[in-house]
């Protein structure tokens, strides 16, 4: 298994045990249609690998040895009577979650949240966050 598959697999498992402030009910990497989930699901969200960047782990030194940068979106979707404060409080559950082991189970080097937006109440009555996690990791070519 590749590194960037156990990382996204360790987000994905850090996601399912966090409770406090808010417990995550479902976290996955398969997509799935929000309103059909049931209130017993939120908050729900969907882990997606996005962009990375790469490059030699030193200039002049070994090839195989390589650095990766990659985002991952969580897509976040919660329910609730007040909706800003569920975004809020499903934002600071993640960030703290994942801020408990920053290297990913020592497959990364670190792990930082560096984006999050917000739906505005596009989905009402459904509020979404996309939070974006930069993991940086260190890899050996060929096992990528």
């Amino acid at each position: 298994m590749s590194v960037r598959e156990e990382i996204a697999g360790n987000i994905v498992t850090t996601l399912q045990g966090i409770t406090d402030p808010v417990a995550v009910k479902y976290a996955t990497r398969e997509p799935f249609d929000f309103q059909k989930l049931s209130n017993a699901q939120y908050p729900a969200i969907l882990v997606r690998s996005a962009d990375e960047s790469r490059e030699d782990a030193s200039i002049g030194g070994s090839i195989t040895q390589r650095m990766g940068t990659i985002n991952y979106e969580l897509v976040c979707f919660v329910k609730g009577s007040t909706i800003d404060s569920a975004r809020n409080n499903i934002i600071e559950a993640i960030e703290e979650g994942l801020d408990v082991d920053r290297t990913r189970g020592n497959k990364a080097i670190d792990t930082q949240v560096i984006n999050i937006e917000i739906d505005e109440g596009s989905i009402d009555p459904i509020g979404g966050v996309i939070i974006t996690v930069r993991v940086v990791y260190q890899y050996t070519r060929g096992t990528t």
